[in-house]
């Protein structure tokens, strides 16, 4: 077995032991566990919806890098969200853009590939500048939540991430809108304001629409292709 096998080897076994241990416990616990851990090995994703996982995250990990995909399509609120944070939270944002940007790939794929093609557009301007974020790193974390949709419904706290070998870190996992609500509210930390629009799940602006009230959070993504999922988190 070669050293980066056996270090997966370890890894993999590590996150399986701390999921169990970690299920039901704190968010705040689950991230001190991972900072623990991983120390500067640890990173985190955002999609700038809001700040909750950053505040929570830089309590423990203070200047804990956060990494934005920047795709060239978002929306202003976005942007300006990412800024704020940046701005106020000992965190160190790190935006992160596709190796094209929208022109150039208009030229080689035609204009509109959201459209046409939504997971190749996926793929190109998010996926793939993920992953080549995230070789620094050991373990990284993020925000999704298990209501948000039924293909996060067994998301784990902590699971092992065997496409990217890393320990991947889902520290509100069990929470419901109601618990980000509330520790927005208690906490004063950033919310983007298309959230109060409707927006409770927020992506590229050709791709995303308000939901109506019952209905899935992620339902406004992707509606009219059947696609829930941008490819980072399956």
């Amino acid at each position: 077995m070669s050293a980066p096998e056996e270090r997966h080897a370890e890894l993999a076994a590590l996150a399986d032991k701390a999921a169990g241990e970690l299920e039901g416990r704190p968010a705040i616990e689950i991230l001190r566990w991972a900072a623990d851990e991983f120390g500067e090995r640890l990173c985190m994703t955002s999609s700038m919806a809001d700040s909750v996982l950053a505040h929570l995250a830089s309590q423990v990990l203070p200047g804990i890098h956060v990494i934005f995909l920047d795709t060239g399509y978002h929306f202003a609120e976005t942007i300006g969200t990412r800024d704020a944070i940046a701005s106020s939270l000992p965190v160190q944002v790190l935006s992160v853009r596709p190796s094209q940007t929208v022109p150039e790939q208009d030229a080689d794929y035609g204009p509109r590939l959201y459209e046409r093609n939504p997971d190749l557009c996926c793929r190109l301007r998010k996926v793939r500048p993920l992953e080549a974020s995230l070789s620094p790193y050991w373990s990284w974390a993020s925000g999704i939540r298990r209501e948000e949709s039924e293909s996060r419904t067994d998301v784990p706290v902590v699971g092992w991430d065997a496409r990217r070998g890393m320990v991947k870190v889902n520290p509100i996992a069990a929470w419901s809108q109601d618990d980000v609500d509330d520790y927005s509210e208690r906490n004063g930390v950033i919310v983007n304001p298309l959230v109060g629009a409707g927006y409770l799940s927020i992506g590229c602006a050709p791709c995303t629409r308000a939901v109506a009230p019952g209905e899935d959070p992620r339902a406004g993504r992707w509606a009219d292709f059947g696609k829930t999922e941008c490819g980072l988190h399956t």
